[in-house]
């Protein structure tokens, strides 16, 4: 790593400073903190870049639910998270359906776990620091550097109230949600995504609640509709008397009060009298497909602010910290092979992406534009009578099969909401196509626009059969 600095000739405090480092990573999260503990781990100079102080960081509003709780990278290993993991013993969802007067028992595919976030964000902090990797925290990026060429190649920030510059050979954007980055780089003549806004994201609020009995489901995930239909409730016990309550809904639909709806419904439940607020958090999160592209020239995106992010739950962390991984690895070999500035070079980035979870994540989307146009009690009719694996499948696995048999067991047991079955089994089979069509992503940037073409012939479809209104 190489500083230097700009500072009067008697020696007095400097004004300015330069850091230059091989790369400059963004946000504390678990992509950049994975991210930069890989590229520490081979042996090149990295910084993370993080707003927050040291006391505060990884201190992140989420739902505390870690599906693939079993499966981490190497380079922060799971051993080094797990005095974070609070509850091992949840192994399903339960889903309040109150409109129905009914509750669902989902079985949850992989190993599960719900986390202490804030600790497990320490735990991350710490992994990352044994790699050897820098830590500058109170700093506030405000602008991104580009050369003629428009290779990114580094970003200005204010540390401690004084102004530093960070060059770098490659920039790894995990500064989350609607990333600021992204917004001051000029990506007119990258792939990466641009066809992004804010409706296609939530906004979301948690409370860590403390209750004095245990709770009845505390080896459970419990979700529940809220009145709107782009929304819902949980509460993910972190013990059996340490819950993380939240709520959420998507941009595009009319606002919640947040704070308000989830007391009311809080005050409703008996498990709660009494429960005091230990901690409260709000922010916001994609709930849309991944980035078609997430490479630019010196430039990659990960987790949140990439769209890693599973669009009819939330959850993230896993993907997080495999695409930081896998970020690291080709600016790694983009490094080596002297291309940070050629966007072929860092190609395979997406294809990893893609495989591993974003064209799951992309078909799951279709489920969530799918309840977008659609009325609550509709939907809730039609959860009531879908088998829980079913709808484990559909959360979670971005398919599942709705024959005939099953469509008619449906329809018996929603009579009145047969239009939506209908809609629901069209949609399944756009979803599929989606599905297949994302597995087939171009292995070089020269196949990009064809394939995106063919994307959006199939998202056209997708809006006529639901009738929703475009997301992208």
């Amino acid at each position: 790593m190489t500083t230097h600095q700009d500072g009067n000739a008697d020696g007095a405090s400097a004004t300015a400073r330069t850091v230059s480092l091989d790369v400059v990573v963004v946000g504390a999260g678990t992509s950049g903190c994975y991210a930069a503990a890989t590229v520490a781990d081979a042996g090149y100079d990295v910084v993370i870049v993080e707003r927050k102080d040291e006391t505060e960081a990884g201190h992140i509003a989420c739902g505390d639910a870690l599906k693939g709780a079993s499966d981490f990278p190497d380079a922060i290993p799971k051993s080094q998270l797990e005095p974070a993991f609070t509850n091992t013993d949840v192994d399903h969802g339960r889903f309040e359906i109150p409109q129905e007067d009914t509750v669902l028992e989902i079985p949850v595919p992989g190993e599960l776990a719900v986390i202490d976030r804030w600790e497990y964000g320490r735990c991350l902090i710490e992994g990352a620091n044994d790699s050897g990797v820098e830590f500058h925290y109170d700093t506030v990026v405000q602008d991104v550097l580009q050369d003629d060429s428009g290779r990114v190649t580094g970003v200005k920030a204010m540390r401690k109230g004084d102004p530093v510059t960070y060059e770098g050979d490659m920039v790894i954007d995990g500064a989350g949600a609607l990333s600021i980055l992204q917004d001051k780089t000029d990506l007119e003549a990258a792939t990466f995504d641009t066809n992004v806004q804010y409706s296609q994201f939530c906004s979301a609020y948690r409370e860590i609640i403390e209750v004095d009995e245990p709770v009845e489901w505390d080896d459970a995930l419990v979700f529940k509709p809220t009145e709107r239909s782009a929304g819902y409730l949980w509460y993910f016990p972190r013990t059996d008397t340490e819950i993380n309550a939240g709520l959420g809904f998507q941009m595009n639909e009319e606002p919640m009060e947040l704070v308000d709806d989830l007391k009311r419904d809080l005050q409703g439940r008996s498990e709660f009298e009494g429960a005091e607020v230990q901690d409260k958090l709000g922010a916001a999160l994609p709930t849309r497909r991944p980035y078609d592209s997430a490479v630019a020239p010196g430039f990659m995106a990960v987790g949140d602010a990439a769209g890693h992010v599973n669009p009819t739950t939330g959850g993230g962390i896993a993907g997080a910290a495999y695409a930081g991984t896998y970020a690291a690895e080709q600016a790694i070999e983009a490094i080596e092979a002297g291309r940070t500035d050629d966007e072929a070079a860092l190609w395979e980035y997406n294809e990893r992406v893609m495989d591993h979870f974003g064209a799951r994540y992309a078909a799951l989307d279709v489920y969530n534009i799918f309840t977008t146009a659609y009325d609550v009690d509709d939907l809730m009719a039609l959860l009531a009578a879908l088998p829980g694996e079913k709808l484990a499948e559909a959360l979670y696995g971005g398919s599942t099969s709705i024959g005939l048999g099953l469509k008619l067991k449906m329809a018996v047991k929603s009579i009145g909401h047969l239009g939506t079955i209908r809609d629901l089994y069209q949609t399944k089979k756009a979803a599929d196509r989606l599905l297949e069509h994302y597995e087939s992503y171009p292995s070089d940037r020269s196949g990009f626009e064809a394939w995106q073409r063919e994307r959006d012939s199939i998202m056209d479809d997708i809006y006529e059969v639901t009738g929703a209104e475009p997301k992208y």
